[in-house]
C-alpha cells in the first residue's frame, strides 16, 4: 500500500547577480524525479554529494520555500492521508501544518539540528506543544517514554545538547521526530557525522523503531553499505535525476546503470584478494548543475555513451525487476 508518491518533482534555485540581484541563471537541483514509498518500507536514496538527494527530502516535507527565497518547485508530492490523498507540494505554510505531525525529519548534523539553548526535555516536548493538546503531565510522560525508547534516561532530560556525544544527540533527534506519532520519517544522512561503531547503534535503533511503530523511511545517504543494510529498495540519483531504482539486494549485487556500477565499485571491501582493477573509473568531474549537459546528465562521464544520449533525458524503463534510465544496458 502506497503512503507517499513523488511525481515528476523538480526544484530550481535562482542564481542572482548584479547590483539589483536579478536572476541570471538557475540551478536545477532536482529535475523530474518520481518514486513511491510503501507503508512500512525503507527506500534508500543514494548518490554523491550535490546530486539533489537532500533537496528531494526537504521538498517532500515542504520546507524549501522557508529556507530559500525564490525557489521554484513543480510536480506533486502525494501523501495518502487517512482522510484522502493530498498534494503536499501545493500547500502553503499554514495549510501544511496539520500534516507535519505525520511526516517528520531527522537531520544530518546532530550538532546543529538541536537548539543549544534548550534542554533535551524542551527539545523533545516542543512538537507536542505545537501539534497536540496534551497537558504538562501527559507531555512529561511522553517525553520520558520517548527518551527510554532511544536509550536515554529521564535524568538526562535536564541537560543541554553540548553535554552529549554525537550518537546521543542523534538519538535525541530521533526522539523528537517520533514525538508526534509520525507515519513517515525522512532521514537525511542521519549517521554520516558519526563514528562507524555509533552508526551501527543508530541504524539498529531505527530498524527496531520501524518494526515497533510501522514507520516508513526515506533514508538519504551516500554510504551504500549503510543503505543496503537498512533499505528494502534503493534509488540511485545523479545530477538531479533517478538513474536506477529497484530491490536493494538486486541493485547492490547486479547494478545495471553505468553510474550505479561505478558507485558500487567504489565501496571498500575487506578482501585483499579483490583486485583494484575491477573498479569502474569515471573520467572527468560532475558537470555544473547550472549548465547541465543536454539529454542524459551522465553522458559526459559514461563509459558506454552514444551520440543519441545528448538528444533527450532517458526515461526509466523496467529491466530485470528494476527501473533503469539507460537504453543501452
Amino acid at each position: 500500500m502506497k503512503i507517499l508518491e513523488v511525481q515528476n518533482l523538480s526544484v530550481r534555485f535562482p542564481v542572482t547577480g548584479g547590483v539589483f540581484a536579478r536572476k541570471i541563471a538557475e540551478v536545477r537541483a532536482v529535475d523530474g524525479v518520481s518514486f513511491d514509498l510503501e507503508k512500512g518500507e525503507t527506500l534508500g536514496l543514494v548518490g554523491e554529494s550535490g546530486c539533489g538527494k537532500s533537496t528531494v527530502g526537504r521538498a517532500i516535507i515542504n520546507i524549501l520555500r522557508s529556507m530559500s527565497y525564490g525557489v521554484e518547485i513543480s510536480g506533486k508530492v502525494i501523501y495518502h492521508h487517512p482522510s484522502g490523498p493530498v498534494d503536499l507540494a501545493s500547500l502553503s505554510r499554514s495549510d501544511m501544518r496539520p500534516f507535519r505531525s505525520d511526516i517528520q525529519m531527522i537531520f544530518q548534523d546532530p550538532y546543529s539540528s538541536l537548539n543549544p539553548r534548550m534542554t533535551v526535555r524542551q527539545i523533545v516536548e516542543e512538537p507536542l506543544k505545537i501539534h497536540t493538546k496534551d497537558g504538562a503531565p501527559q507531555r512529561r510522560d511522553r517525553v520520558a517514554w520517548l527518551l527510554g525508547k532511544v536509550g536515554l534516561s529521564w535524568e538526562q532530560s535536564s541537560r543541554y545538547p553540548h553535554e552529549f556525544s554525537g550518537g546521543q544527540r542523534q538519538r535525541i533527534g530521533i526522539a523528537r521526530a517520533l514525538a508526534t506519532h509520525p507515519k513517515i520519517i525522512i532521514a537525511d544522512e542521519p549517521v554520516s557525522a558519526l563514528d562507524v561503531s555509533i552508526q551501527a547503534q543508530v541504524i539498529n535503533l531505527m530498524q527496531d523503531l520501524q518494526e515497533e511503530f510501522g514507520l516508513s523511511y526515506l533514508f538519504i545517504a551516500h554510504d551504500l553499505s549503510v543503505v543496503r543494510h537498512i533499505s528494502n529498495r534503493i534509488a540511485v540519483m545523479y545530477l538531479g535525476n533517478i538513474a536506477e531504482i529497484g530491490p536493494a539486494e538486486r541493485i547492490y549485487k547486479t547494478p545495471m546503470h553505468p553510474y550505479s556500477r561505478a558507485l558500487l565499485s567504489a565501496v571498500p571491501r575487506p578482501d585483499p584478494d579483490i583486485s583494484r582493477d575491477r573498479r569502474t573509473h569515471l573520467q572527468g568531474d560532475i558537470p555544473n548543475p547550472i549548465h547541465k549537459p543536454s539529454g542524459c546528465g551522465f553522458r559526459t562521464r559514461c563509459p558506454i555513451v552514444r551520440p543519441s544520449c545528448a538528444d533527450k533525458v532517458p526515461p526509466l524503463e523496467l529491466k530485470d525487476e528494476r527501473w533503469v534510465a539507460c537504453p543501452w544496458v
